[in-house]
């Protein structure tokens, strides 16, 4: 008898996931090799930034009181008594009317409380001595950097499950962070069922297809920040696909099976999660393309059982798969970023479900646009390879056309948002 199965709302069925609140680790890994990883915990600053007064500029610093009265006609002369770079230490506390030759970030001298720019003084030597004179009166703390004016100490800099960019990894480095504390990158095992595949490297042959979901997933795991574990095809035959996938969930942080989830009397994936005492959370969604998608419990393991049809399959990772692995990499932002657009071009089709097609963007006249990238099918390959966004079109309508506003979900960002933030059916 065929299963009957009832499908959930797109909202409700990544609510069933996350509700698993997935704890990933932690490990420390050189600075060198932390681009593009996420913090494994908080950036503090551990000292001031900076961390001692400092001069912006090339000039002189002195004491302010030292030019009360100074003006046009009334020039002052100080004595440069020390001459000072960056990275140097003054050894000279400056007394009344004496001065320091400094450099941009040159630490400023004891008795110092401010810094003339080179430009507007007048340096010159006489009798083996070095003098300056200023035509103007200097304030106190004026042209000073002062210590902790970037950043106190004890102040959270970046917050954990940040992306390592070069503006953080600055940071790091900063801090003297030689060793970065990271999200230790979950493993995700990829198993792809049906006797029709062919590896990459066979010739096609009659009535089968080259397996380019396994590659294609493969990629997206990396994407998404995680290592990726393939085991191999599955053939259709029940107990040793059973065994490869009970041992494979002993190695891996979750699974993902491509194909197989289907009622047809070769798709074994349902008879195996029974077997293994799986609690199935769904396996039908009201969605376009990958309403088979099946995602089940084992033993606090994830199994994603995705589309074998590659657009179905993308798009059930992109919208199970992806956030939980966000949640493994303290991504607090861990669904997919979405901004509004309009339709490029007519899309007559009907949507009884929530729709996702694969689109890019084009921009005109500061108009984002979205362009579907090809056909739009669940079997398709070549729309993904264009594909920088899904086209989120919502159920219950009848086709939409150039102009309409939509809304698309970025492939590409790193940022994310907080919630999904289902879009609502439309009357």
């Amino acid at each position: 008898m065929v299963e009957m199965r009832k499908p959930i709302q797109v909202s409700e069925a990544i609510e069933r996931v996350l509700r698993f609140q997935h704890q990933g680790a932690i490990e420390y890994i050189p600075i060198n090799d932390c681009d593009n990883r996420r913090l494994g915990e908080d950036i503090i600053a551990e000292e001031p930034v900076p961390s001692f007064d400092k001069s912006p500029y090339d000039g002189f610093a002195f004491n302010s009181a030292d030019t009360i009265g100074a003006g046009r006609n009334n020039p002052v002369q100080f004595e440069v008594v020390e001459h000072i770079g960056a990275g140097q230490v003054p050894v000279v506390k400056l007394e009344k009317g004496q001065a320091t030759r400094i450099m941009t970030g040159a630490k400023i001298p004891e008795g110092a409380d401010c810094v003339a720019m080179f430009e507007i003084c007048q340096a010159y030597e006489e009798n083996n001595q070095r003098f300056m004179t200023i035509k103007r009166q200097m304030k106190a703390a004026q042209n000073i950097i002062e210590k902790g004016s970037e950043v106190a100490r004890g102040t959270k800099l970046v917050d954990k499950g940040k992306l390592v960019n070069p503006g953080v990894k600055a940071l790091l480095a900063t801090f003297g962070h030689s060793e970065v504390c990271v999200a230790k990158r979950p493993v995700v095992g990829v198993i792809a069922t049906g006797t029709e595949l062919l590896d990459v490297n066979e010739e096609l042959q009659p009535g089968k297809i080259r397996n380019s979901n396994a590659y294609m997933i493969e990629s997206q795991i990396i994407r998404a920040g995680a290592e990726c574990k393939y085991y191999g095809k599955l053939a259709d035959e029940l107990e040793p696909s059973y065994e490869l996938i009970r041992n494979a969930l002993k190695e891996v942080d979750m699974l993902i099976t491509t194909g197989g989830v289907s009622v047809g009397d070769f798709d074994l994936m349902p008879a195996i999660y029974e077997k293994l005492g799986a609690d199935v959370l769904f396996n039908k969604v009201a969605m376009r393309p990958g309403s088979v998608t099946t995602v089940a419990n084992c033993d606090g393991k994830m199994m994603f059982g995705l589309s074998g049809n590659p657009s179905a399959c993308y798009v059930g990772f992109e919208l199970f798969t992806r956030p939980v692995i966000q949640q493994y990499l303290f991504n607090w932002r861990p669904f997919l970023k979405r901004i509004d657009a309009v339709l490029g071009m007519d899309f007559p089709k009907p949507n009884p479900f929530t729709r996702f097609v694969r689109c890019y963007l084009t921009y005109n006249n500061a108009q984002i646009q979205a362009q579907p990238a090809g056909m739009d099918k669940s079997n398709v390959v070549t729309s993904l390879a264009h594909s920088t966004c899904l086209m989120l079109l919502p159920g219950g309508t009848r086709g939409f056309t150039k102009g309409d506003e939509v809304e698309v979900l970025l492939l590409e960002d790193h940022d994310g948002q907080r919630e999904f933030q289902h879009v609502q059916r439309r009357d």
